[in-house]
């Protein structure tokens, strides 16, 4: 794997060994690997929606095979929140995804110390996506999401509010962009596509049935939340609506990652887009081989079979031999940022 910015390269062995490195890391003061426990619920958000969310923490007691949706993940489900000042990451899923795109991610953040609440964004996701393009409508909900957590989740008093992060891949890395300070123009949308009308994103937009103006202004940092300390963003989607200028505000640290075969969000207008307009480079990785979705987990039997287009990486990729590096690089990343 390549490993941009920063002004450093970090050898191929170093990072390969970086996964045994962060699996050495427990929670802060304690000797054993927390069990992971695990909620779904659903809460109401202002304005009435109800809102799908899958929350991961540290736990104890015996982690047992669940299904989760046509996946299966280990953990203790409903098991009591375990330790106290515990950092809080919110995770946004790309156009058309759930709470559990990235679900071990969420996990190997559990047992490094994190609680990982993820949503299924309203009006874009797998059931629903009547407000796919409305993307602005999404860093709002992750506010809300954070204020669930915060104020009204029943483990609010094991969490930290100085210690927030945010994960983001694809719409959900614009979204994290967003809230972290970023300032987008839509109107480059049209823009853009008039030139690339080949590019998914652009065929998208052509062939929904909902007409969109992507001229409509934002405010300036409308969508800025401070909690949010520290930020992943994993092939953010509309990267060049930020412009040169637009994430001149953002001031927290970001670890940028960009597939290098990605056929949905193709070179150079959207992850290159961003590492040149952070004003402080972030830590950039360039993933040999990757295509879009190999940033969400690892897919059974049976998603591999229902969904092949999101299932199958190109040959010769390990989705689940990168993810093991990804997942630590990502544990390694807040670690270092939210204490």
């Amino acid at each position: 794997m390549e490993i941009l910015g920063r002004t450093f390269r970090f050898a191929a062995v170093r990072f390969a060994a970086l996964a045994t490195v962060c699996g050495l890391f427990a929670i802060a003061g304690s000797r054993a690997e927390a069990a992971v426990g695990f909620q779904r619920l659903t809460y109401t958000a202002p304005g009435g929606a109800h809102v799908e969310a899958g929350i991961w923490y540290p736990s104890e007691g015996v982690e047992k095979p669940e299904p989760l949706s046509l996946n299966e993940q280990d953990v203790v489900t409903g098991g009591a929140v375990r330790g106290t000042d515990l950092p809080l990451v919110v995770i946004s899923h790309g156009t058309g995804g759930s709470f559990t795109g990235h679900y071990d991610t969420a996990i190997a953040l559990a047992k490094a110390g994190f609680v990982v609440a993820a949503l299924t964004h309203p009006g874009d996701n797998y059931l629903d996506n009547s407000r796919a393009l409305f993307i602005s409508d999404r860093p709002r909900q992750v506010s809300q999401l954070l204020d669930f957590m915060l104020e009204h989740w029943s483990g609010r008093a094991s969490l930290s509010t100085q210690k927030v992060g945010a994960f983001g891949f694809s719409a959900g890395g614009f979204t994290v962009l967003a809230l972290v300070g970023g300032r987008y123009d839509l109107g480059l949308v049209s823009e853009h596509c008039a030139d690339h009308a080949d590019e998914w994103t652009c065929k998208y937009v052509a062939n929904s049935p909902v007409p969109v103006n992507f001229a409509v202004p934002r405010a300036d940092g409308a969508d800025t939340d401070p909690r949010i300390k520290a930020a992943v963003v994993a092939a953010p989607a509309l990267g060049y609506t930020f412009g040169k200028a637009g994430l001149a505000n953002v001031r927290v640290p970001v670890q940028l990652w960009r597939a290098a075969a990605d056929e949905i969000l193709p070179q150079p207008f959207y992850a290159q887009a961003v590492y040149d307009a952070l004003p402080v480079a972030p830590q950039y990785f360039v993933v040999p081989g990757a295509g879009h979705y190999d940033f969400l987990a690892p897919c059974s039997a049976a998603l591999a079979q229902q969904v092949p287009d999101i299932c199958t990486s190109a040959p010769g990729f390990d989705r689940a031999a990168f993810h093991r590096r990804f997942n630590a690089a990502v544990v390694d990343f807040f670690k270092e940022n939210l204490r």
